[in-house]
């Protein structure tokens, strides 16, 4: 795809851009290069001819990128101005859009904007991937169910460095970036002077003023990318964008969710779920490539050849079409790729007979049947159709692309491949468990279609596939039917049952047979096949071992077992028999002696029938990567101790930590200009966005006055927009001279949004029973905010929504409160949310209970922005405590290391429940907040044991300690000089989480790669 650079004359008056214009396209001519084209344009005052040149550059740009770069790998004589930019949208506008050529609306300026920048991206983009192709430079995959990329506009935009170009652009042609972006920054900004600490004027005066002066509305110009839902997906994007910054050759492999996981409205009855609609007016930041598909096979059969070759045929078949976004770096040209599959049918599957006859459902029956593949991410798994559904996500995404890269590698080979250099050029990281199939998929497109030998694909294998695990939850470690997996992908099941034969095999060399009991628990434990029988060739080395093992000894006989015991001894009346009877004896002895070994094998290695046979995901990870990574030291630590203890002992070097980041252009840079120009100007330069170790000087200066009052400052801005846009999006006014106190994550038991919102049920209770002097006295001001959703079949998860707005109902309705304190869910919250939201915040929860959160990075990115934060010794919350310093964390809770001792405790009936806590749940029940039956949900607080009783998640246990840290919090912002120092101090200790930080260490411990800048 040509990028087209253009040069004009008209004059703003006369733009056929403008808002009250209309223009045509009336023809071209061809002059040395130079397209020409002549728009004839009408306004309200007179009709005009204007002539604008075309160049098409994109042979003269391949030219360009031979001469020598700087070192960062920028090239500033490729930097347009306002003229060209605005003749590039202009064009787009005319050619490209998927509008009709009416008034140049904001939807349609966005659509122009978008298609001008992605001209910019596809020139750095081509650049990038033809020079690694020239260089044939080893490069990483990361493999990744979810990607939460958020808008694209002003990042693309920021990473160009081009803010300026394109704002001066947009202004001549009527618009604003910040509008055409839907962020508004600078109107808002405009009416922040209202609110100061002494007003008078009515707050919801003001922020309806500053919504009309602003004419701000959320209806997205730019809806978010619905490809993920949480962390993992952010994480995944990060991880992209730090790539491409710091020139490390990798690209991205995902799915192409049409309708993402779901858009959350908040209605009476709690969360209800509705269908993403974001590709509904198309995607203009991606490329489809028609000529990139693959064939991805279910279902089918085997079929053995010659020389033990295989054959995998029939059954059903899908292609899967590439559809490529491109990801550019900060201040570099490098320019990477994040490549999405959809997945579609052959014409020629279209049954045209049927639908003539009448049967339209069994005439487009196949292309439903693989479009809906990717549909909707994480679809529900409840029914076989659900579990089905998903596995086809995952094999799809692997077979795709490993395809796709096995076609590079072939390609950048030449003529002769070397296949023992893949993993010398090729390394695949799996994201979770969910990419687990590329490695039975690897060795089965190796064995089969590439004719390799059985050893020689699986070292291959092993060489070339990594794993990070996120989770430490058992339900999260995937496992998958052996009866399901055996028929949707008959030829991956016996792939994984070789591993898993040659695996046991590994664990007897290590481990020996001696002892059967120590050999069952090391199998159960680490056997990718559960409940499954040994293989027979483990079977026959187990009998053949034992029975050499000479005399068999101590072998108990009884009529329960029928076990023998066998003795050494003989009677001396043995001894005078004659010889044959002897040989008779000893034979129908090892005979016995036989039986009994066989027998005890089968006893010890025995499957229970009632149980289903699994195949263990994270098992099969573990053993088929070269490389096993946690995200944070404390979950990496739990990962070695705990879920992955015996291959830890058996591969020590195998594992290893990679705490996670986040990259500061989105995270800070781009979503919180006012305090990254503070930042910028007290450090004494930009350079913090890409060594974000520099944030550390900031350090010295906690205590200036004048830094603390222009961090306040910034802050407070930053509050009236999120006061702004909580009133917009659930018609709540709330005040910003309240401390605005922000839980925002995906909701789930062990994340304990329930642990909040009790809190803030006690805290409503005492407030009540205050007069109106006392409740001013022991209480700050809060504004206590939700975010997030609960999966659709999470029924517990879905009662804490609800019961969040009905809290919020209550208490925000309630006139003897008032500003004290407010409760907000905000709905559908997503990434552009989490940019509003974060630069406002000033106190954060992260208070999953200790040992269940991998990692998390939301509490890393509202440190960057200067939020105090109270959480548990969970995930990096321990790392974060370390280098904002402990008297700047809000810690309570009960350590990663007494859970499961307190979990004992509770169901010995040991455990004394606090008053407190026994108070709000009698609160909770009195009807307070509404007639909704919270028995349920409560309930899951009570007992000592059962399915979703005795208070599995220690929301009780914590919540006395997680109370009186709050009255510390509320004691820390009342002075205003030290909360303000805190603040200072987590942004400027905020600096090792950095997602730069953490891809350094991926490419120089587990990829083996080094950064590559365009030459």
């Amino acid at each position: 795809m040509s990028a087209l650079h253009f040069s004009t004359t008209c004059m703003r008056s006369n733009s056929p851009l403008h808002p009250h214009s209309k223009s045509s396209f009336t023809g071209f001519s061809q002059r040395n290069h130079i397209w020409q084209l002549f728009l004839s344009t009408k306004s309200n005052s007179r009709k005009a001819i204007t002539k604008l040149c075309l160049k098409n550059v994109a042979s003269d740009k391949m030219e360009e990128l031979k001469e020598p770069l700087t070192e960062q790998g920028t090239s500033n004589e490729f930097l347009p101005d306002s003229v060209s930019v605005a003749s590039s949208i202009k064009y787009h506008y005319e050619f490209t859009t998927s509008f009709s050529p009416a008034k140049f609306e904001p939807s349609k300026a966005f659509f122009a904007t978008a298609e001008s920048v992605r001209d910019s991206l596809i020139i750095n983009w081509n650049a990038t991937y033809e020079f690694y192709e020239r260089i044939n430079v080893k490069q990483a995959y990361y493999m990744s169910m979810e990607y939460l990329q958020g808008r694209a506009l002003l990042n693309a935009i920021g990473n160009l460095r081009l803010s300026g170009p394109y704002a001066e652009a947009l202004i001549n042609l009527g618009y604003n970036l910040e509008d055409v972006a839907n962020q508004d920054q600078e109107k808002l900004q405009k009416n922040n002077k209202a609110f100061r600490n002494d007003s008078c004027m009515d707050i919801l005066q003001i922020i309806n003023q500053s919504l009309f002066k602003s004419k701000l509305t959320y209806n997205l110009q730019e809806p978010d990318a619905a490809l993920g839902n949480g962390g993992l997906g952010r994480l995944a994007s990060c991880f992209l964008d730090s790539l491409a910054t710091l020139n490390y050759p990798a690209w991205g492999y995902g799915l192409r969710y049409k309708y993402g996981l779901f858009k959350q409205r908040i209605t009476k009855d709690g969360q209800e779920e509705v269908a993403e609609n974001w590709l509904e007016m198309g995607n203009p930041w991606e490329v489809q490539r028609n000529d990139v598909t693959y064939p991805v096979k279910f279902y089918g059969k085997v079929i053995s050849g010659p020389n033990g070759s295989k054959q995998w045929t029939g059954g059903e078949n899908i292609l899967a079409v590439a559809y490529d976004v491109p990801i550019p770096g900060y201040k570099t040209r490098t320019t990477i790729n994040l490549r999405l599959w959809s997945t579609k049918v052959s014409t020629e599957e279209f049954d045209l007979h049927a639908f003539n006859t009448g049967d339209h459902a069994k005439a487009y029956a196949a292309m439903k049947n693989a479009e809906k593949i990717c549909y909707i991410l994480y679809p529900g798994d409840e029914s076989i159709e659900g579990k089905t559904l998903r596995l086809k996500q995952q094999y799809t995404l692997c077979s795709a692309s490993l395809q796709d890269i096995i076609a590079r590698f072939e390609k950048r080979s030449g003529k002769t491949v070397n296949w023992d250099t893949l993993p010398d050029k090729v390394v695949v990281q799996m994201n979770d468990t969910h990419p687990t199939l590329c490695i039975p998929e690897l060795i089965r497109i190796l064995t089969d279609v590439k004719g390799l030998s059985w050893e020689k694909a699986w070292d291959i294998t092993k060489r070339a596939v990594a794993y990070t695990n996120h989770t430490v939850l058992p339900e999260a470690l995937e496992k998958w039917s052996l009866a399901l997996l055996q028929d949707l992908l008959p030829r991956h099941v016996e792939i994984i049952r070789k591993i898993d034969e040659e695996f046991i095999h590994e664990i007897i060399s290590e481990y020996g047979t001696d002892d059967l009991n120590l050999l069952q628990e090391k199998l159960r434990k680490m056997r990718i096949l559960e409940n499954f029988e040994l293989p027979d060739s483990v079977v026959e080395l187990l009998n053949n071992t034992r029975k050499a093992v000479d005399p068999v000894e101590d072998i108990d006989v009884n009529d329960n077992d029928n076990d023998i015991k066998a003795s050494d001894k003989k009677d001396d009346e043995e001894e005078e028999d004659d010889e044959k009877e002897v040989t008779e004896e000893e034979q129908d002895g090892d005979d016995g002696k036989d039986a009994v070994v066989e027998n005890k094998i089968e006893k010890t290695f025995e499957v229970d029938p009632k149980l289903p046979m699994m195949v263990r995901m994270a098992n099969l990870c573990v053993v088929g990567g070269f490389s096993v990574n946690g995200v944070a030291e404390i979950h990496s630590e739990i990962v070695k101790e705990e879920v992955f203890n015996e291959f830890y002992k058996f591969w020590p070097k195998k594992f290893s930590n990679k705490t996670n980041g986040v990259t500061p252009r989105r995270w800070i840079r781009f979503c919180n200009p006012d305090l990254s120009k503070i930042i910028t100007k007290w450090i004494g330069t930009e350079d913090w966005v890409t060594d974000l170790e520099k944030l550390a000087i900031l350090r010295k200066f906690a205590d200036n006055d004048d830094l603390q009052l222009e961090w306040m400052e910034a802050k407070r801005r930053n509050k009236i927009k999120v006061a702004s846009f909580i009133k917009e999006k659930t018609g709540y006014v709330v005040s910003p001279n309240a401390m605005f106190d922000v839980q925002v994550k995906r909701i789930h038991e062990y994340k304990r949004q329930l642990l909040n919102i009790m809190g803030i049920v006690y805290r409503y209770k005492q407030i009540k029973q205050l007069s109106a002097e006392e409740r001013k006295q022991m209480f700050v001001p809060r504004v206590c905010i939700f975010g997030g959703k609960a999966f659709a079949t999470y029924v517990q998860a879905k009662r804490i929504v609800k019961f969040i707005t009905d809290v919020g109902a209550t208490v925000n309705h309630d006139p003897e409160i008032g500003d004290l304190l407010k409760v907000v869910f905000v709905p559908d919250y997503n990434v552009s949310v989490a940019k509003m939201l974060i630069p406002g915040s000033e106190l954060s929860q992260h208070i999953s209970t200790a040992g269940m959160e991998a990692s998390g990075t939301s509490n890393m990115k509202f440190a960057m922005n200067g939020c105090v934060q109270i959480g548990t010794l969970d995930g990096a919350n321990v790392e974060i405590r370390e280098e904002v310093g402990e008297e700047n964390f809000f810690l309570f809770g009960a350590r990663a290391q007494e859970i499961a001792g307190l979990r004992k405790e509770r169901a010995e009936g040991k455990f004394v429940p606090d008053p407190w806590f026994e108070e709000v749940k009698a609160y909770v029940r009195s009807g307070v907040f509404g007639t909704y039956n919270y028995d349920e949900l409560m309930g899951s607080l009570e007992g000592n044991e059962g399915y979703g009783r005795a208070d599995y998640f220690l929301v009780g246990k914590d919540f006395p300690s997680y109370l009186k840290c709050q009255e510390e919090v509320d004691k820390a912002y009342r002075d205003k000089k030290k909360w303000t120092r805190m603040s200072i101090l987590n942004t400027a200790g905020s600096y090792k989480f950095s997602s730069d930080r953490t891809i350094h260490e991926y490419a120089r411990d587990i990829w083996r790669i080094e950064p590559v800048v365009l030459s």
